[in-house]
C-alpha cells in the first residue's frame, strides 16, 4: 500500500514501487523526495514510513526489508543506501541466492532532526537517535547515541554536539 501525503513533492523521476505483498509505503507531508530515488518492497514484509519535512536526495535505495522508520526533519543526502535485510550465506552446500534472508536485527529506524551524508549504507539494526550527524561515505549498523557525530566507525562516535 502506497500512502504519500499531498503537501508532499515527489519527482516524477523517483520510482517508489508498490508492494504485492501488503508492506506499507508512506510517505508525510512537506517531504521531498527527488529524482532518482528508488524505494523497493524487498526482502520482508516490513513498512517504510518517512515522517514530514523529510529531504530525501538523488540516488538514494531504500529497500522495505524489515523495516525503516524515518522521523521527522530528516536530510539523506545522495546516493545513500538503507538495506534492512540480510542474505543468509551460511551454508556451503547452497548458492547463496537460494538461502534466503537472515532473521531481522530489527529494522532500521532513524529518529527526528538527523542528517546522513552522501554514499552512506545504513544496515539493519542501525537506530540513529534524534540529532545525529551521519558523515559521507560511513556504514551504521548499529545505535548510535543522540546527537552523536558518525565519522566512518558507527560503534565509536568521534565526537557529540554540544
Amino acid at each position: 500500500m502506497l500512502i504519500i501525503s499531498p503537501e508532499a513533492r515527489v519527482s516524477p523521476l523517483a520510482d517508489i514501487e508498490d508492494s504485492t505483498r501488503g508492506t506499507r509505503i508512506e510517505i508525510g507531508p512537506h517531504c521531498r523526495i527527488d529524482a532518482f530515488v528508488k524505494v523497493k518492497p524487498a526482502g520482508g514484509l516490513g513498512d517504510v514510513v518517512i515522517g514530514h519535512t523529510c529531504f530525501i536526495n538523488s540516488g538514494t535505495v531504500i529497500y522495505t526489508g524489515n523495516g525503516v522508520r524515518i522521523g521527522n526533519h530528516v536530510l539523506i543526502a545522495a546516493n545513500t543506501t538503507l538495506a534492512p535485510v540480510n542474505h543468509q550465506f551460511r551454508s556451503r552446500d547452497k548458492l547463496i541466492v537460494e538461502q534466503g534472508f537472515m532473521p531481522s536485527r530489527g529494522g532500521i529506524v532513524i529518529e527526528d532532526d538527523v542528517w546522513i551524508g552522501a554514499n552512506c549504507v545504513i544496515l539493519d539494526g542501525a537506530h540513529i537517535r534524534r540529532g545525529c550527524v551521519i558523515a559521507a561515505g560511513s556504514v551504521v549498523r548499529g545505535e548510535l547515541p543522540e546527537y552523536a557525530v558518525c565519522a566512518g566507525n558507527p560503534a565509536i562516535p568521534k565526537s557529540y554536539r554540544a
